[in-house]
């Protein structure tokens, strides 16, 4: 038993989590209000997988436990170029929300508002631009950056998918450069 504690623990500690929103939510009954709370909270492990959670309760530790438990549940692993940017530009929507994610050179730095910021950082991505467009809604921010990150491709999958090795796709894309620099 002492054991497993052990394990749950060590596995715990490899996750980063930011709490990127708390909502106070109030229900109207006939001795005044209720109270509530939402929060949103981002965990990853800095190494290329994250997750979102949303958890409601009466009590804010209570809410942010619960987001957290759902964000470790549903986590996913983004392929990251030399662990540090993005392979290609991207887009992502949900909702209002519209997202543009783009790959930057070293040193940049993540360039992104607030609830997308949240993301790269617990995802360990160091070098980006991002455009949030639409809303400033915090949830669909981050339902639309997450829509975006599952589209990102390595160029390892690109190449097992065509049946080509990736030294191939790399050198037509060498060619394609060129020809437009030339």
């Amino acid at each position: 038993m002492a054991r497993q504690d052990m394990r749950e623990q060590d596995r715990d500690s490899e996750f980063v989590d930011k709490l990127v929103h708390i909502n106070r939510v109030a229900k109207v009954v006939k001795g005044g209000r209720r109270f509530g709370f939402a929060a949103l909270v981002v965990v990853g492990d800095q190494k290329g997988r994250v997750g979102f959670g949303h958890g409601k309760a009466r009590e804010v530790p209570e809410a942010i436990r619960k987001a957290t438990e759902a964000a470790k549940r549903g986590m996913i692993r983004v392929p990251l170029r030399e662990g540090r940017t993005l392979h290609h530009d991207v887009e992502g929507r949900h909702g209002a929300g519209k997202v543009v994610l783009r790959a930057a050179p070293p040193g940049t730095g993540i360039i992104a508002g607030g609830p997308m910021r949240a993301v790269f950082e617990t995802l360990g991505m160091q070098d980006v631009v991002a455009k949030s467009l639409g809303t400033s809604n915090p949830y669909n921010m981050v339902r639309a950056t997450f829509e975006a990150l599952k589209r990102e491709d390595s160029p390892r999958s690109v190449a097992a998918r065509r049946g080509l090795k990736v030294s191939a796709l790399q050198a037509r894309r060498r060619d394609i450069v060129d020809v437009t620099e030339g």
